[in-house]
């Protein structure tokens, strides 16, 4: 009660009911078409024919309250500066299944395994916040308004977000995720800890989008986010962020899948290993090159398309030279400033402080004011393994091709193209913020 936003004026008074993309096909009667099963597509009923569907809603209009258990543990050198460990449990009364149950089992036997070192003295030297969120299946309530509630002190002091949703959905492969500045640590820390070879050979780190309560910090304040979880490829069409709340699975289904919890103990390590890596690194271990050059990347994806358009042929240069800029730049900073990181002769406490100022910030250029929806804000988060383009330019070019119009698609560049720049500005003042600190020695 009283929440802002129920007098606002964009928001319809009338009750929605999502159901999954499975459904709505099974809805329209569509056939399995083979060429499509593999890309997201918008649904079309037959030109041919009306239906009718009665869907009958016996939900019931309540008020209710979700709560979040949060623990932290103080850090020694910088204890203004939060890694944020993020798991959630169920938003209902009971057993509300296996995601939630293997989100909190992993999370309680990070706390376990770290209790006895903190009993006997020991600290990291940033902050770990251990974050139990409720409503995540209700739309990430709990976190989102944690999150806005905090949202100034987030921005200026929020390091990471190592996320823990469902870490577990299936035993046949291992999926990491990582924005572009930490996939680095993801992969070295898979090679050190992954003890199912089998499972884990060929897990590349990727930055896709991803479920769960990393998404306010990834998309409103541009923390570096990671997480590892294990899926069955075949099962990930019928995923639901809905789960919990519409497909209840059995309670015997965690065992079913690793009756030797031998995959949430290598989630659990994993997790262990990156989040006391940021946490007790002087210099960050977050890779500005990386990021630069997944934008390259992207953008010689774009120059491929963008060519097919009328018009478009000339920009291809420029696009080219903005992402060789942003690469430039970027190298230099990880040559020179990231030193300390491997010489404690280079860590001077104001240069180390500096340093890690400007490594929490590389990924804030890329926040988008607005996106359509079911897209990230973030642009260095693409749709899915299988793509590589910014996803509001594959948004953009859809409805290219839908309107014969070149508009919505330069508008959605120009954006893309402002925050590379504003990153390229970035990281050149990381740069120049050491001149005075160095001049001594240079």
């Amino acid at each position: 009660d009283g929440s802002y936003r129920q007098n606002r004026l964009n928001l319809t008074t009338l009750l929605v009911q999502p159901i999954s993309a499975v459904l709505a096909r099974k809805l329209a009667s569509l056939p399995e078409d083979t060429a499509q099963k593999e890309r997201c597509a918008p649904l079309h009923l037959p030109a041919a024919g009306k239906k009718t569907i009665s869907l009958t809603i016996q939900s019931v209009t309540t008020y209710k309250t979700i709560s979040n258990v949060i623990g932290y543990l103080k850090g020694a050198v910088f204890p203004d500066r939060y890694v944020i460990v993020g798991s959630h449990h169920s938003s209902w009364r009971g057993y509300g299944g296996p995601g939630w149950a293997s989100s909190t089992a992993v999370i309680t036997a990070l706390l376990q395994a770290l209790m006895p070192k903190v009993k006997r003295g020991w600290r990291p030297d940033r902050t770990l916040l251990f974050c139990s969120w409720g409503g995540t299946a209700l739309g990430n309530v709990g976190s989102y308004e944690w999150a806005e509630d905090l949202r100034s002190v987030l921005q200026r002091n929020a390091v990471a977000y190592i996320g823990l949703h469902n870490p577990v959905t299936g035993n046949s492969t291992l999926h990491p995720v990582a924005s572009p500045s930490l996939q680095q640590l993801a992969a070295e820390s898979q090679s050190f800890n992954c003890v199912e070879n089998a499972k884990c050979a060929g897990s590349n780190v990727s930055s896709v989008q991803i479920q769960g309560d990393s998404h306010y910090f990834i998309n409103h304040l541009g923390v570096p986010a990671t997480q590892f979880s294990y899926e069955d490829i075949k099962a990930s069409e019928n995923s639901s962020f809905l789960s919990e709340a519409l497909f209840p699975v059995h309670a015997t289904k965690t065992e079913e899948l690793d009756p030797s919890f031998s995959l949430h103990e290598t989630i659990a390590k994993l997790t262990g290993q990156v989040t006391l890596q940021i946490a007790t690194a002087p210099v960050l271990p977050f890779n500005a090159l990386d990021i630069a050059l997944q934008v390259q990347n992207s953008l010689k994806e774009v120059t491929v398309w963008l060519s097919l358009l009328a018009g478009d042929e000339a920009g291809s240069p420029e696009l080219l030279a903005v992402a060789a800029r942003l690469r430039d730049t970027a190298e230099l900073f990880q040559s020179d400033e990231m030193r300390p990181a491997n010489d404690p002769q280079e860590r001077a406490p104001v240069r180390v402080r500096m340093l890690n100022d400007v490594l929490q910030g590389l990924e804030k250029s890329f926040l988008l004011p607005q996106a359509p929806p079911g897209l990230y804000r973030n642009i260095l988060y693409r749709l899915d393994d299988r793509t590589s383009q910014f996803s509001v330019l594959l948004e953009a070019l859809e409805h290219c091709k839908l309107h014969q119009s070149n508009e919505t698609i330069r508008a959605a560049l120009s954006e893309v193209l402002n925050s590379i720049n504003s990153a390229q500005g970035y990281f050149k003042a990381g740069l120049d913020v050491f001149e005075t600190s160095l001049a001594g020695k240079k």
